[in-house]
């Protein structure tokens, strides 16, 4: 037999270990991946996919040889082929009865490994050799001994074909692997006929898998398949059969890998041309870093129990208590001024948790135990902290860092000496930071001119430290894993906070195209703000209105100057938020007639008090849910509460008085009976205060009012859809959970196809619809929108002019055609492919 090509480029001293001794299979499979991981060869990520194999097949070869490989549609995670060897002298139990001495763990882009899994099926019936493998001292007995031509691969005869035969063209992708192989086999066997494949002058038989594999059957090889005995025909029949069945699975799979790298790329916008080694983790913050990676070691906080006098200890908690809450205040100051006044209300949160009732009362028990009040403190903090965490609610997960966040500042103010490692230990320019994780007060205190990415193994993207990092523009990723923290000091790196990807050690290559693509999104972006007050007209003449989602007055200014031409969505929760009583009538009439006269005619839509789910407010004293999202909020707690209905739709019309535009919209509506009752309501309150009519809408946000579109658009005046919402309802997945949130992708066909029901149903009673959720800001996702016929898009303001830009740039019919494309496809992946069809 003649082997065509040599494994030896694949046989690397470096990525083969000897005398190893793995507790069990997990733990071989393990340190092979991870080999192959520091070589450069795989994502860390690859290494489940190596053990999720192991769930579906058995890569036990036989003679105490293994070769563990990954899933097919994980390819996109191999960053270039690689094998890495194990060698396991005592031998370690694969599967029952299966012992294995040698691990070969193969990282494949294609089929460059096909030569060396050949000689691999060869060595099984050379026993000589594979005692010499199996007590090979040093990795270059090992190389030579694989690299060495099997003495049976010499001066063979071409085999003959049997009676009957048939010919067939090798179609799988990947050349025949062991799935397919075992597939082949399975067939024949079924017959008494004997059964042969043969390719060029090598034959094997049907009836054996190792035969078969012996072949290195690559894509494209025309074999010969030949049959003899009392079943001959029916046997060749059905070997063929299973052979073309084989081929729809391993196309399918192959194009689901290409289809993942593609997706892949398309998300991460930038891909390193020389492949260097990288850290996944979750994207958090968007844009790209070149810098040198600084790691933030925290440590274990020690606390000390110096027990004092319990009035003495009161007297210090007390004093820390107030130098804490100062603090904090003037923190929340100076975010509010560099930041905004929504960030700042993270901080006025932190401080509401020094004054909870169940943190004291727990510090006192254990001071009048006996302890010290720092030890007592710290210990209070940290079992709430605990028990939060411990509930699996993201939102208390978060609360429970806050609380920590917040504990460490009153230890510092009892004893300076507590304090664990902080920013001001790291120096140098052009920072990438690292760390387990990142308080809020960490990170909107962190210095933008030295720190240029973050990236934490803890945490999730709606954690505080992923808000405060999107707000900073500083590129971020969330939940690197352990392994984050292992990267030495001062290695260079490049982040990627679109495709949540940590880059060690580029090349010159890498560096070069990452500064390329930085200066190519500087120019687009500059070239799309000097164009952000230019109308959203596509080039065949369709406009879309294009509102900013903004809460207070102040904010007006600067989304005009970003280029929004109007508000359309005022969330009016921030007037009932950090406070401790809800606003009165007045203070609500003037800060809608404000936000009115800033927008001077423009047109303005507030959306009626959304408090509920992940907004709660301790003062209204709300029942206690297991499930907020799926219980008493929006419209629904409105009409129950006429404390708060009544006061603000007052204010609402006493403002409309101004003649100026205001429409209303009630948010987590479900039926026309709240409909109804809602506008009883408004209609008794204009009455009696003689304001004038205005429109009213309702939020779609959940999937039973985009079904009732067409019935609920007879009595409403406009729909705006709240796409997160109608998400995370429609797929069943919170989207604030760090695990989920990046699988609740409103562009999920079967999110796409209620916005397209809801759409058609208000068209039926020429009423109009906008969007006010994420993908409405998301150029792709606008374009989107655009095309399934959605009338108005309300974004964040530093969203509107790529908006705009992406809207201008691409005809309304070529929109249409790519929205009927995102219905019919399967997945939210799928959709997002399309964006490269897209100027």
């Amino acid at each position: 037999m003649h082997d065509t090509g040599s494994p030896s480029s694949l046989i690397q001293p470096e990525l083969i270990r000897l005398g190893c001794q793995p507790a069990d299979k997990e733990a071989a499979i393990r340190l092979a991946g991870q080999l192959l991981a520091d070589a450069g060869c795989i994502d860390p990520a690859y290494i489940d996919s190596l053990l999720r194999r192991e769930a579906v097949a058995n890569t036990f070869l036989g003679n105490g040889l293994a070769i563990p490989h990954g899933m097919v549609e994980d390819r996109q995670l191999i960053r270039r082929t690689g094998i890495a060897i194990v060698q396991i002298p005592d031998g370690l139990e694969w599967n029952p009865g299966q012992r294995t001495r040698l691990l070969f763990a193969i990282a494949a882009q294609s089929d460059e490994h096909i030569t060396l899994l050949r000689r691999l099926t060869r060595l099984l019936q050379d026993e000589v050799r594979l005692e010499q493998l199996f007590n090979a001292r040093d990795a270059a007995q090992v190389q030579a001994l694989l690299e060495e031509t099997p003495p049976a691969a010499a001066g063979e005869a071409a085999a003959a074909d049997l009676a009957e035969r048939a010919q067939w063209i090798v179609d799988y992708p990947n050349g025949l692997h062991a799935r397919p192989a075992a597939q082949w086999v399975e067939a024949a066997r079924r017959h008494a006929a004997q059964l042969q494949v043969r390719h060029g002058q090598d034959a094997a038989d049907a009836k054996n898998l190792i035969s078969l594999l012996q072949l290195g059957l690559r894509h494209g090889d025309t074999v010969t398949v030949s049959a003899q005995g009392p079943d001959d025909a029916a046997a060749l029949a059905a070997l063929l059969s299973a052979m073309r069945d084989a081929s729809a699975q391993e196309q399918t799979d192959a194009a689901l890998a290409a289809q993942k790298a593609q997706l892949l790329a398309a998300q991460q916008g930038w891909i390193p041309p020389g492949h260097p080694l990288s850290i996944a983790g979750v994207a958090a913050s968007p844009g790209l870093a070149i810098g040198v990676v600084r790691v933030l070691h925290a440590g274990q906080l020690k606390v000390p129990d110096r027990p004092v006098a319990l009035g003495e200890g009161g007297d210090r908690l007390h004093e820390a208590l107030s130098a804490t809450r100062a603090e904090l205040s003037e923190l929340a100051a100076a975010t509010a001024s560099r930041l905004g006044k929504a960030e700042a209300g993270i901080f006025h949160a932190q401080a509401e948790l020094l004054s909870d009732t169940d943190l004291i009362t727990l510090t006192c028990q254990l001071m009048v135990g006996g302890h010290g009040v720092e030890w007592a403190w710290h210990q209070a903090v940290e079992r709430m902290a605990e028990r939060l965490a411990a509930l699996g609610n993201p939102l208390l997960a978060a609360r429970a860092a806050d609380l920590r966040d917040v504990g460490r500042r009153v230890l510092r103010q009892l004893d300076p000496a507590l304090n664990s490692a902080t920013l001001a230990d790291i120096d140098g320019d052009d920072c990438i930071l690292l760390a387990a994780d990142l308080t809020p007060s960490d990170t909107a205190t962190l210095d933008t001119g030295r720190i240029r990415a973050l990236a934490t193994a803890q945490g999730g993207p709606t954690s505080h430290t992923a808000i405060l990092a999107r707000t900073l523009g500083l590129p971020a990723l969330v939940a690197g894993g352990p392994a984050l923290l292992d990267i030495a000091d001062g290695t260079p790196a490049i982040l990627d906070g679109v495709g949540g990807r940590l880059y060690l050690n580029p090349g010159e290559q890498d560096l070069a195209s990452a500064r390329d693509w930085l200066q190519t999104q500087q120019r687009t972006q500059q070239q799309q703000a000097e164009q952000r007050q230019r109308p959203a007209i596509t080039p065949d003449g369709h406009r879309v209105e294009i509102a900013a989602n903004i809460n207070r007055p102040d904010q007006v200014a600067a989304a005009l100057d970003a280029g929004a031409e109007g508000v359309g969505l005022m969330r009016t929760e921030f007037l009932f938020l950090e406070r401790e009583q809800s606003p009165s009538e007045d203070e609500q009439f003037h800060t809608y007639s404000a936000m009115l006269d800033a927008l001077d005619g423009r047109p303005l839509i507030v959306r009626a008090l959304d408090i509920g789910g992940d907004k709660q407010v301790d003062y209204l004293k709300l029942p206690a849910e297991e499930n907020p999202f799926l219980g008493m909020r929006g419209s629904r707690l409105l009409l129950r509460r006429r404390d708060l209905l009544e006061p603000q739709l007052r204010a609402l019309y006493r403002a409309a008085r101004s003649g100026q535009p205001l429409s209303i919209m009630f948010p987590m509506i479900t039926s026309l009976k709240e409909i109804t009752r809602l506008k009883g309501w408004c209609e008794g309150i204009r009455r009696e205060l003689d304001a004038p009519a205005v429109p009213l809408g309702i939020m779609v946000e959940v999937p039973a009012a985009a079904l009732l579109a067409d019935q609920l658009a007879e009595y409403v005046d406009f729909f705006s859809i709240g796409t997160n919402d109608l998400t995370q309802y429609t797929l069943a997945m919170d989207r604030q959970h760090p695990e989920l949130a990046a699988e609740a992708d409103s562009l999920h066909p079967a999110v796409l196809r209620l916005i397209q029901h809801t759409v058609a149903g208000a068209a039926r009673h020429q009423r109009w619809v906008g969007v006010c959720g994420g993908i409405a800001g998301d150029p792709f996702g606008a374009a989107l929108l655009t095309g399934l016929g959605v009338a108005e898009l309300s974004m964040s303001p530093r969203d509107v002019a790529a908006v705009k830009a992406k809207l201008c740039a691409n005809g309304h019919d070529r929109l249409r055609e790519l929205a009927q494309q995102a219905l019919a496809c399967d997945s939210a992946d799928e959709v997002r492919m399309l964006a490269r069809e897209l100027t």
